[in-house]
């Protein structure tokens, strides 16, 4: 299993809006920006992740899991662009900001940290136990469900 990060603006997308999409989930749609789209297409169901509320907020508030391997992006009109589908899993308690984050000596390495504008990103292992126990969660129950 890898991981990963989906940010997302909570007034276009927030993480309530993921949950109702309930366990078919919801395409991570929309996203214009090569390296990230790359990211998804090594992405396989079952896969975790954080979802991150960007702008407002700034913090990982829940974890995701890939439904559905990377597939055409419906809002595409050219075909070029691909995107996974994912379901929310559980609420992060104590969201996680990115200040948190950076304070973080053991997150010091992680691509959010140090390039907060990409939209999709990998998460190291350690990282995702790390931000895990730092939001209040077992790291081995939001690894496995």
């Amino acid at each position: 299993m890898r991981y990963w990060l989906f940010k997302s603006e909570p007034e276009k997308w927030s993480f309530d809006q993921q949950k109702q999409a309930g366990a078919k989930g919801q395409e991570w749609d929309g996203v214009r920006n090569y390296q990230a789209r790359n990211f998804m297409r090594e992405m396989a169901v079952g896969d975790r992740g954080f979802f991150y509320h960007s702008n407002e907020g700034k913090a990982v508030v829940g974890i995701v899991e890939v439904v559905a391997e990377a597939h055409p992006d419906s809002t595409a009109p050219d075909g070029k662009w691909e995107c996974v589908d994912i379901k929310a899993v559980m609420d992060v308690p104590n969201p996680v900001t990115l200040d948190a984050a950076k304070a973080e000596p053991a997150l010091k390495d992680m691509v959010l940290v140090n390039n907060s504008r990409l939209s999709v990103q990998p998460v190291t292992e350690a990282e995702f136990a790390r931000v895990c126990e730092m939001g209040g969660l077992d790291p081995a129950k939001a690894a496995k469900g």
